[in-house]
């Protein structure tokens, strides 16, 4: 079931009709109810699938059960893997088990032996590469005694298959989001109020830009050899603002949609395209991922704590795998590798932590100094969109290798000015919001300015969603 689709405008205030006004007085009927919603939302794609959250429901559940008062450290071990090799098993099988065997394939052919193997048509679960890292947080939390286990698998259940970010994040940890199922909820009308402000951002993000910017994503990377240098940027800059009002606004959407039902669910973007470097960026960019990663990946392999050459082993390793993370191709793999050479300068020369702060805080003008930082930022970001983008690694390389050529300077063959216009503005109001929690956040503003303000990118989304085609959510395919 698509955020942006009639199916949940329907679903959502019914669901959130009966679990105020018929689950209220009773917390357990509340958390039942959200798995049987939740699961609902879910088996709206494939029912079948259902019966792996299921799976992977019990096997967590059990876990942490046993390792409850387990002082056998082999046990626990055990206790732990059993956890970490079912959980990616299924990922490994249902997400990867093509890719290996074309590459296993492939390895033999360039030694001049030929080898036959059978390719299955699987069909990726939605969302398995969320929920599988949601599930794995409880487990390894548990292990390392930063979580008390819980015997309640109601609650437990509800927290694996919360359905506003179930299928495409935020990847919440269970020492946040598993605690709230057993806190009393009552209706908070400010808070319900704001979630629907973030929703109705997230939907302009993703109808209104997102989907305007797909129709031209896809007509210049599918035909990328007839196209100039300077269209084929047009096409990179499109995409990257694609990817974004995507992603972040299925964040919006999410998060707003959880806090009518009094959750909070952590932030997932933090304006990542004013970032001054690549390391800013990333811990702006899709931060329930990236957190994930350094917690659960990062710091086990030792962190920054060896050496600067440690470090950046570490640094490669969680870049890579965060690339294989998001698919079965070799442009995931180099999209991320490439994400941790442009990290490597700031690591050795231990400037990966100079930009915290919000850029021009409190001032309304960006230094020359911060202007130049964000641009050179945004553009080597481009050139790693066109390998995430990109169906195989030659059309990538034909990508670059069209952009670096004497075209480059041409008058780009296609020039939409009322979309780039559009993101322009789109820019302008990110700018002066960028130190709220998400745009609508407008409540100092007069009545009228609010609600005209609300009405005019209601109706904007409105009627781009009656002339764009509905696209689904890129990240609904990892």
């Amino acid at each position: 079931m698509l955020f942006n689709s009639i199916e949940f405008a329907v679903f959502l205030p019914i669901v959130f009709l009966i679990y105020w006004f018929v689950a209220n007085k009773n917390l357990k009927a509340q958390n039942f109810f959200v798995i049987i919603a939740s699961y609902v939302f879910y088996g709206w794609w494939d029912w079948r699938f259902l019966s792996l959250i299921i799976l992977s429901t019990i096997i967590d559940f059990s876990v942490g059960l046993g390792l409850n008062n387990q002082p056998d450290k082999l046990k626990r071990k055990l206790l732990l893997w059993t956890s970490i090799v079912a959980n990616l098993g299924f990922l490994g099988f249902f997400k990867y088990y093509n890719f290996f065997l074309e590459n296993f394939i492939q390895a033999f052919t360039l030694f001049g032996r030929e080898i036959h193997g059978s390719s299955l048509h699987i069909i990726l679960p939605v969302g398995i590469s969320f929920y599988t890292f949601q599930t794995l947080s409880y487990t390894i939390d548990v292990y390392n005694e930063k979580l008390k286990p819980t015997k309640d698998l109601i609650s437990f259940a509800a927290f694996v298959c919360f359905f506003p970010q179930l299928v495409a994040g935020p990847i919440e940890r269970a020492k946040n989001l598993l605690p709230q199922f057993f806190q009393n909820r009552t209706f908070d009308y400010r808070s319900a109020v704001d979630g629907l402000r973030q929703i109705l951002w997230g939907l302009f993000k993703k109808v209104v830009i997102a989907d305007s910017c797909a129709e031209y994503v896809n007509l210049i990377f599918g035909d990328a050899s007839n196209y100039s240098g300077s269209t084929l940027v047009l096409g990179a800059v499109f995409f990257a603002f694609q990817i974004y009002g995507d992603f972040s606004g299925y964040s919006d959407i999410a998060i707003g949609t959880a806090r009518l039902f009094g959750f909070n669910l952590m932030r997932n973007f933090a304006f990542p395209y004013f970032s001054r470097d690549i390391a800013e960026f990333w811990r702006r960019w899709h931060i329930s991922l990236s957190s994930w990663f350094r917690d659960y990946l990062y710091i086990p392999l030792g962190g920054s704590r060896g050496g600067s050459w440690l470090s950046l082993r570490n640094i490669f390793i969680i870049f890579v795998v965060s690339g294989f993370w998001h698919g079965a191709n070799w442009t995931f793999i180099v999209w991320g590798a490439l994400n941790a050479i442009y990290f490597t300068p700031l690591l050795l020369l231990k400037r990966n932590r100079k930009n915290i702060d919000i850029v021009a805080k409190g001032k309304f003008f960006p230094t020359f100094k911060d202007v130049l930082s964000i641009f050179s930022t945004f553009c080597i970001t481009l050139i790693a969109w066109v390998f995430f983008r990109a169906e195989r690694m030659e059309h990538a390389i034909q990508y670059l290798a069209g952009i670096f050529s004497p075209s480059l300077f041409n008058i780009p063959e296609l020039w939409p000015k009322s979309l780039m216009l559009l993101i322009l503005i789109f820019i302008g109001i990110e700018w002066i919001q960028r130190e709220k929690q998400h745009i609508l956040e407008i409540n100092k503003l007069p009545l009228a300015v609010r609600w005209g303000a609300y009405m005019m990118i209601s109706w904007c989304t409105i009627f781009f969603a009656v002339t764009n085609v509905n696209q689904d959510f890129i990240y609904f395919q990892f």
